[in-house]
């Protein structure tokens, strides 16, 4: 009698089933698709992931759309994209207006622009939202750094599957993500946000909660330091901001760098780290004040600190 040949599939030989690997990302939600939203969006779709942004109205949607799209276009232009790869990240990025469209993400990141001082009560209201129409396995995130999640998630059912996940967006191509672990937040929560970091091109550090996390708390005390030292005579504001990336390595001085994050930002971290530890360092200096009263707020506005043209590039003066 002959021997049965017993047939294996091909998969087998392919990987070792150890090594394989089932992929606890495959959507990913994004509300609010602003300056941050974007970068956001644009980091997870370009790592193969599918993304929805959720805006509150079409013409948001279309203003983003546009944003994203000039974004990929600056990199074909400059050689760091092919037109074949820009259709392929585009095709991964969905728009929508409606919260049952995240039913299917793993992971939803509330990353929304915020015009007001206090806007606890607005994300909090997010979660709820994201909460009703996800999966209670799924993560939901906020990319907040001065609202706690823990306060955030605190009326929710599952608190648990709630984390920070602060994406740095001030430097060309940053490459950290602050996680925080809120009280409520698991530990395979934690763990996967980490993972999540690192599966979209990041490197995940872990942070206590404490508003301002490292980035923002550092930040505002030495865009103070230089608005005192240009107040005082010290020195000229672009010297100032020369002396700090040629002395420092940074791409931005400090006063590029909040005409680039947005006065309007910078005067809200100030004023939430002012509430928050009652110390000076942080108390938004009489500058700042005076030019967001102004709603010269940096590059957005054409003017802050510098002159921009329509481009978003500084007007060098003569």
């Amino acid at each position: 009698m002959a021997d049965v040949i017993k047939k294996e599939p091909i998969e087998e030989y392919g990987m070792s089933k150890k090594d394989r690997t089932k992929s606890l990302f495959s959507k990913v939600g994004v509300i609010g698709c602003g300056n941050v939203g974007q970068v956001i969006t644009l980091s997870i779709a370009s790592r193969g992931l599918e993304v929805v942004f959720l805006e509150t109205d079409q013409e948001r949607i279309h203003q983003s759309n546009q944003s994203i799209t000039t974004e990929l276009d600056n990199k074909i232009n400059h050689w760091g994209m092919t037109e074949s790869e820009k259709r392929a990240i585009l095709s991964r990025i969905k728009a929508t207006i409606a919260y049952g469209d995240l039913k299917d993400c793993d992971v939803v990141i509330e990353a929304i622009l915020s015009h007001d001082m206090n806007t606890k009560d607005v994300r909090k209201d997010i979660f709820r939202k994201i909460e009703e129409h996800i999966s209670p396995d799924a993560i939901i995130a906020t990319n907040s750094s001065t609202v706690l999640v823990t306060e955030l998630s605190s009326e929710l059912k599952h608190k648990e599957r709630c984390v920070s996940l602060h994406v740095s967006t001030t430097a060309p191509d940053a490459s950290v993500i602050e996680v925080v672990k809120g009280l409520h937040t698991s530990d395979e929560t934690y763990e996967k946000a980490k993972l999540f970091a690192k599966l979209i091109g990041k490197t995940p550090i872990e942070v206590q909660e404490a508003p301002g996390l490292v980035t923002v708390r550092l930040f505002v005390p030495l865009i103070n330091e230089a608005c005192e030292m240009l107040m005082e005579g010290v020195a000229k504001m672009e010297d100032i901001d020369f002396a700090v990336k040629n002395g420092f390595g940074l791409p931005l001085g400090p006063f590029e760098m909040a005409d680039k994050i947005g006065l309007d930002k910078i005067v809200r971290w100030m004023d939430n780290l002012y509430s928050e530890f009652g110390d000076v360092k942080y108390k938004a200096s009489p500058m700042i004040k005076r030019l967001f009263r102004a709603d010269h707020l940096g590059r957005k506005t054409g003017q802050g600190f510098y002159r921009y043209d329509k481009d978003g590039k500084k007007i060098v003066q003569k």
